[in-house]
Formats: structure tokens, sequence, C-alpha cells
């Protein structure tokens, strides 16, 4: 066996396979180097998904003809000098990696000038300058990769769809859009367009630009400072969502990153907000000092690590339930009207010409209206004349109600109602399934099932949280039947389910009794939450006590409401909907499902004719 030392050509393609990956890769390392050299305004013209070409070109800083030459040399870099300097990386690249390993599977043509003097063309094949020369003193650099993988047809071969690759690179283009909202970019595709921002450094604009005006209007500015971390960005409401997280943006001292970490904590803030398998639509853009993040853990820098990732994740979940507790989270499935000359409005303006509020300072359309006026649209008159009900038939009899005593209790005493939700009178029911109430607002359905899971899972969080680490003797010892796996598997974990309370004692072939268990075990749900814990040391080799009780108190109160199709009187509906206002997220049950609809008094004057 003979040790040698491969030759940087070599070398270069077997660092091209970790760094350039796809044509995407190509336009995320050219662009990083733009946006590191002060660009202000960045294109990218692709042609065949970046097959074919790839032309990068930005009026940033620029480069000397000798840094132009050394840039392309393996490990080149001028972003780090010294050791300690990987702890305190403040720009996207820095390994020295990528144009070595870009140039040695393409023909590339590079022109670059700082714009006092003639600039410098250099022209590359499969790693290996082919020509040198002076080019225009237009400040910046351009960038032309032709022919990716031309002398590695075999990375071809894993090359999707064009317009799978093409996805790739909008959607990277996308990410650093919403990282740098000051930078203009500009990308077309075989000649047409596929986006372009105008880098008024409004992040609200280039979300509307990426996911629509109308996302953009349901989106809520958040922000948060600690010591630590600086957290600013916008969120969408729960009920804007979609199937997959990678509508969850996270941003690092300016540098897209994906973290699961994060992406949970983001996740945990939504909690019983968001339907099961949707997710949100989040851009959070995080600023630290960059000693509490090391970015040198992945080839394209992708991932990183936290040194205070729990403080970190702490300030993005109060962050974002603070935003939802300032609001009222009630789908209107209408617009509110804008009477003529009774209005202020204030429009977000997506005009790149106009002036630019900061992000954060988005106001929502603001309607000045008199209940008592008369108000005339189109030319129907309608008398806006609501009397707001003090009270209604039956409240204050002594009915059943659904709840039993003791939740009843829980809430009557221990929680001011929220004004997030304002008192609404019932009216009826519909199917048995949905009640129907009024204000002077309009009309609002709720699901009387979803209601009434939101005030039991809060009821039984609370109890199950409060009580203490003891264990309950059990007059009839349960009794299990496990696989031969699971067996063997509760044979070796002994020691960590004693430690959150489980003594399993054998009983037989493959068969175990437990005659104690701990005494936050919910009634009736004891082998649910049993199987459960060993399943969690099964797939995660510990057990999160917080999320068993979570699940058990969401199963507990699903199995103990009201159903469909059972008929409640009208004490019982209005109690059940003071109950609801009275608990802190009163908007969606825990599953995610919405609880109330609102219908406003407009839509319904609109759909019977009464204006116009």
């Amino acid at each position: 066996m003979n040790i040698i030392q491969m030759p940087d050509a070599l070398a270069n393609k077997i660092a091209a396979g970790e760094v350039v990956e796809r044509p995407a890769s190509v336009v995320k390392e050219l662009v990083e180097n733009s946006i590191d050299a002060n660009s202000t305004w960045i294109k990218v013209e692709i042609a065949e998904a970046g097959l074919q070409q790839i032309k990068i070109t930005d009026n940033g800083d620029g480069m000397s003809e000798g840094d132009c030459e050394a840039a392309f040399l393996r490990h080149a870099t001028s972003k780090i000098k010294h050791e300690s300097d990987l702890f305190h990386v403040k720009t996207l690249g820095f390994r020295g990696e990528a144009l070595a390993s870009i140039a040695s599977v393409s023909r590339l043509t590079i022109q670059t000038s700082q714009g006092d003097e003639a600039g410098t063309f250099l022209a590359l094949e499969g790693g290996k300058v082919t020509e040198k020369k002076k080019s225009s003193a237009r400040k910046g650099t351009e960038f032309l990769v032709e022919d990716l993988f031309f002398n590695t047809p075999a990375r071809l071969k894993y090359m999707k769809s064009l317009h799978t690759e093409l996805g790739h690179i909008t959607d990277l283009l996308n990410r650093l859009a919403l990282s740098h909202p000051e930078i203009r970019f500009e990308a077309t595709h075989n000649g047409k367009g596929l986006f372009k921002t105008s880098g008024t450094g409004d992040l609200l604009q280039v979300i509307s630009q990426v996911y629509g005006m109308g996302v953009a209007k349901q989106m809520l500015p958040v922000s948060n400072k600690t010591l630590d971390f600086t957290i600013e960005g916008f969120i969408a409401k729960p009920e804007i969502t979609r199937a997959s997280r990678n509508y969850i943006s996270t941003i690092i001292n300016g540098r897209y990153i994906r973290s699961i970490p994060l992406t949970k904590a983001i996740l945990r803030a939504y909690h019983t907000l968001l339907p099961i398998g949707r997710s949100p639509i989040v851009v959070l853009s995080i600023d630290m000092d960059p000693v509490l993040v090391d970015v040198n853990v992945h080839p394209t820098k992708l991932e990183v690590r936290f040194s205070k990732d729990k403080e970190l994740f702490i300030a993005i979940e109060e962050s974002i339930r603070n935003k939802f507790r300032e609001i009222t989270l009630i789908p209107e499935l209408t617009q509110k009207p804008l009477p003529k000359e009774k209005s202020i409005q204030h429009a977000m303006d997506f005009d790149s010409s106009a002036k630019q509020e900061p992000a954060a300072s988005v106001v929502r359309d603001t309607v000045i209206r008199e209940e008592q006026a008369d108000v005339h649209l189109g030319g129907v008159e309608t008398e806006n004349k609501r009397p707001i009900v003090k009270e209604f038939p039956g409240y204050g009899q002594n009915t059943e109600h659904p709840l039993q005593n003791e939740e009843r209790q829980s809430f009557s005493e221990e929680k001011p109602v929220t004004q997030r939700v304002p008192a609404m009178y019932p009216i009826g029911q519909l199917q048995g399934t949905y009640i129907l109430a009024q204000n002077e607002n309009g009309l609002y359905m709720v699901d009387q099932h979803a209601a009434q899971e939101r005030i039991k899972y809060e009821f039984f969080k609370k109890k199950l949280g409060q009580t203490m680490n003891e264990s309950q003797e059990l007059l009839i010892p349960l009794t299990f039947e496990f696989s031969k796996q699971e067996a063997i598997f509760i044979e070796e974990s002994k020691g960590r389910l004693e430690e959150v309370g489980l003594f399993f004692e054998a009983f037989g072939h493959q068969t175990y009794i437990i005659r104690s268990h701990p005494n936050w075990f919910p009634a009736g749900f004891e082998e649910e939450v049993i199987r459960e814990m060993i399943e969690q040391i099964m797939n995660e080799e510990k057990i999160n006590v917080e999320s068993i009780r979570e699940d058990a108190a969401i199963l507990m109160s699903c199995k103990r409401s009201i159903k469909a199709n059972h008929y409640l009187n009208h004490d019982d509906m209005f109690r059940l909907l003071e109950d609801l206002r009275q608990t802190t997220d009163p908007f969606t049950c825990p599953h995610g499902r919405p609880i109330i609809v609102h219908f406003s008094s407009y839509e319904l004057e609109k759909m019977f004719k009464r204006v116009m």
C-alpha cells in the first residue's frame, strides 16, 4: 500500500461532490459571494435549470487582478486568516472551497473590477485557466458558469427533471431575498422573469413578492430582544397553513439555515393552534454574537450549532406566543366595510417607488364608524341600529351544564374573562353541532365539541401539572402482554422506567404487571399512557413526561367532551360560550381546529342586498 497526496484537480472534484450537489448549489455559493461583496443589486440568469448556464452579476466591491486569480486556488479565502476567526464568522462564505470546486466541474468565466481601473477577465475549464485578459472597469463581478458537470457525467445521472432543479433554485433565491430584503434581486430562466424584489429593506414587501399579497396581509410582526438575541420577523395567523414545513424560514445573522430544533420551537409556539399535519408560514431573522453560533459544521453551511440553544428556543416561543396573546384569532370569512368618507385606511404599500415604513410597523385597516348612523352605500339606505343583547331567556335557570361541577368551579373562580373574545349570546343550534350566537358585530358559529375540548384540555392540563411525584397503589394490578422485542427492551430499561415511577414485575411469558403508577395518570387512560412511555424510550431513549401529560390532557378532553348531534338548551349554550371566553387560547381545539367563525354584520347585509 502506497499513500500519496491527491492532485489538486482530483481533490477539487471530490470537494465539488460535497459543495456542488446540484445547480442550486452553484447559485447559492456565487450569490452569497456577491452578498459578502456588499452588493445592493444581484441578477441571476439561468438557462435549462442551470445545467446549461448560470450567470450571476452584481454591483459589489469586485476583486483586483491578483485576488481574482488566487480566488480559484483550493482553500483560498479572504475571510479567515487565523484559527480564532472561525469563531467570529460574520460572512456567508469563508471555507475557500466553492470557487475551486465549481470551476473544476464546469466551464467558467469571470469579469471583475473594483471600479477604479480596468478589470480582470479569466476563463477556466475543468479548473485550469485557459485565458486571461483585461475587462471593463464596471464595478462589480460577473460569473458565467456553463456546461455544469461536463467532465463528471456520472453526476448528471443524479440530476432530477429540469422542473425540479429549477424549483430548488427558485426556493433558494426566495430564502436569500427573505434573508436580505435590503438587496434588489432579479432572476430569469431562459430569458423569462422568475421574480424580482425592490431592495428597500422592507421584509413584508419581500414576503408579498415571494408568497403573494394575500399571505402578506395575514402576517403578524413579531419582535423580541434579550441579552443575547434580537428576534425580528413575521408569522402567519394560524388559519394560514401549508402542508409542508418548507415555509418556515429561519435566518441567523443574515444566513438562511435549516435547523430542526428551531423549527420545533416555532411549532411549539403554535401548539394547539394548528390542525394536525399543517405548518405555518414564518420568517424569523435572529441576530446574535457570532461567538454563540458555530457555522463550520456542514460543507454547505446550511446547518449550525448554538451554544445557548435553550435560551434561544425559549425566546422564539415567547415572541410568537406573546403576539398571539395580543390579538383575536377568530377567522373572518369576509372583509369589513369601508364606508365612504368615514374611514381611515392605512394600506400596506408594496410600491417600490413609495416611501417605505419599517417592516414591523404594519398598520391594519382601521374603520371609524358610528354604529347609530344611517349609512348610504350604493344608493341603498340601511339602518345600522343593532341593539346589544344584555341577557337572553333561560339564563340563571338551574339546568344541568355539560361541564362537571369541579371543572366549572376551576374556571369561574380563578380565570378572568378574556377580552380577545367578545361576549356572544346564543340564538340556537345548527344540526345539534354548531352554536349560533350573535352580538353587535354580527353572527358567530361555534363548534360545541371543539369549544368544550379547549375548556376541558386547559382544565386537565392544569390538574395534571399540579400533581406531586407520588405513586398510587392499585387494588387490581394492570396486566400487560408484550412482544418478544418489547419484553427484552423492558428488561434492559427497567432502571429508566423506574425513574419515572413504572415498576414492571414479570408475570409469565412476555407478561408483566404493574401494582402502582404515578398519581398524575388520568383515570381510565393508564394503559395508553404507560404504552406511550415505553414507545418514547424505544424511539428516543428517554421519556418526556411533559409531552405525555400534554397528550393525556388532549386525550381526556376529547373523550369527555360533548359530541356532534347533541342538543343543548339556551342556558347550556350560554355557559359554554362564557367558559370558552375564560380559557387562555379560546380560538382552536387542542388538535388545532377552529372553534369560532365570524360573519360580520356587513356581510350579512350584503348577502341580503341590504347594501350594494
